[in-house]
């Protein structure tokens, strides 16, 4: 029977070895030697082995030591889109989430940014018009606006890189999916709410100049309007649904 106590114990240990001191790639220890460094079984070591695995910290192949995993925000990515789909209110806490990380991020970026990633942020956003045009033209929606949606996730993400915070980054892009997923059902509230693609350009327009012109309170107010508008419009999406 293996010792649950014992198992988190060595998972805390490991996790903080993991992130502390080894690097993407390296190998733990065998099962034989972290048994003898933790005082316990092997089965309480092959027990925590699987639950670094579980939170996607190592990979274990069958007859080799466990490797070191690159950061990986898949898991987290995984958990917010499955709540999303199953659970209404998952899609608000999605925006409240947003609120708390995106609007730091702005603030942050409106600081720190350097030229290379002002380009960033303005290449996403150039994308964003380049689909919005091409839908205004008689392009194929489903393909230009799943282009749109792609470079809109591209302007959060760069914009998180600007901000220079490596956690941003991080929960930025592990929340790439779930983002996704809620642009897909706003454009269909913002159409309800007679707006269009057009508008959400300008709001995210609105956050590069304010970025651009190292305005934190105003980039921050910026971005803060852009999520009450889509969380109006993902409101609006899911009454008409009903």
């Amino acid at each position: 029977m293996v010792d649950a106590p014992a198992v988190g114990r060595v998972v805390a240990r490991l996790s903080d070895l993991i992130v502390g001191e080894l690097t993407p790639g390296a190998r733990l220890p065998s099962e034989a030697e972290l048994a003898v460094a933790h005082n316990v079984s092997r089965l309480t070591i092959r027990e925590a082995v699987r639950v670094l695995a579980g939170r996607g910290l190592i990979e274990v192949a069958r007859g080799r030591r466990a490797v070191v995993r690159e950061p990986d925000g898949a898991v987290f990515g995984e958990f917010l889109a499955t709540v999303m789909r199953h659970d209404t209110k998952g899609i608000f806490d999605l925006i409240e989430v947003r609120q708390a990380l995106e609007i730091q991020s702005a603030t942050l970026a409106a600081r720190r940014a350097n030229r290379a990633g002002l380009a960033a942020i303005e290449s996403a956003l150039d994308g964003m018009r380049a689909a919005a045009a091409a839908l205004l033209g008689g392009g194929e929606r489903a393909t230009y606006e799943g282009r749109f949606h792609d470079c809109d996730v591209r302007f959060h993400e760069a914009l998180a890189l600007c901000s220079g915070n490596r956690m941003l980054t991080f929960l930025l892009e592990a929340m790439a999916e779930p983002l996704l997923q809620s642009f897909r059902l706003s454009v269909r509230g913002r159409e309800q709410r007679g707006q269009t693609l057009d508008d959400t350009v300008a709001a995210h327009a609105r956050i590069l100049d304010c970025v651009r012109q190292g305005d934190p309170r105003a980039a921050a107010h910026a971005m803060r309007a852009h999520l009450k508008d889509a969380q109006r419009d993902i409101r609006a999406a899911i009454n008409t649904q009903r």
